[in-house]
């Protein structure tokens, strides 16, 4: 695969490099967290990991890293020595609160192709951690998201329900108001 992790490599172009080694090692990963809201905002929020969810072991993952450059630390983080990107692979099942997640965006990007969160189900995880851990950072990136993103609000406010949080959506939905 021709894919150069170098110095000055965007967090879009590696989690597309990365995706694409995965994707030829028959691993499937969907792109979360916070590296999903960077790509979304334009790095108005930069995250200098990249949380790919997979079903995948580590005894897998090995090898498909190690040919991109990556060591691991030992757990399921992994490190290269030209970049300052972290890549990880939390445990699946890929859940947005408690809602499993079932649809995904692609990117298809010079080097390969990225599976990830949509633009609703970002705002989603984003709001997830505004709900339950009080984090504000993590609603505006919400509203970040969703300023420039196509969102299928009503969805939102459904899940937003489901997950006991009708006052949070609430909170979401004015400063969303606001933000335009």
């Amino acid at each position: 695969m021709n894919c150069p992790i170098r110095p000055g490599i965007t967090l879009e172009e590696l989690a597309a490099c990365v995706a694409t080694a995965l994707q030829a090692a028959d691993i499937e990963a969907v792109l979360s967290g916070g590296a999903v809201v960077s790509i979304y905002t334009d790095n108005a929020f930069q995250s200098f990991d990249l949380d790919f969810i997979t079903a995948a072991g580590r005894r897998d993952l090995i090898p498909v890293m190690t040919s991109l450059g990556f060591t691991s630390d030992g757990s399921r983080h992994f490190r290269h020595p030209d970049i300052e990107f972290v890549v990880e692979f939390p445990s699946g099942p890929l859940m947005v609160g408690n809602e499993p997640v079932r649809r995904y965006a692609k990117r298809r990007l010079q080097h390969g192709t990225l599976f990830l969160l949509t633009p609703t189900d970002s705002v989603k995880d984003r709001l997830a951690a505004f709900y339950h851990w009080s984090d504000r950072q993590a609603l505006e990136q919400a509203v970040a998201i969703a300023k420039k993103q196509p969102i299928r609000l009503e969805a939102i406010r459904r899940w937003s329900i489901a997950e006991g949080k009708a006052d949070g959506f609430e909170i979401f939905r004015l400063r969303l108001d606001k933000a335009r």
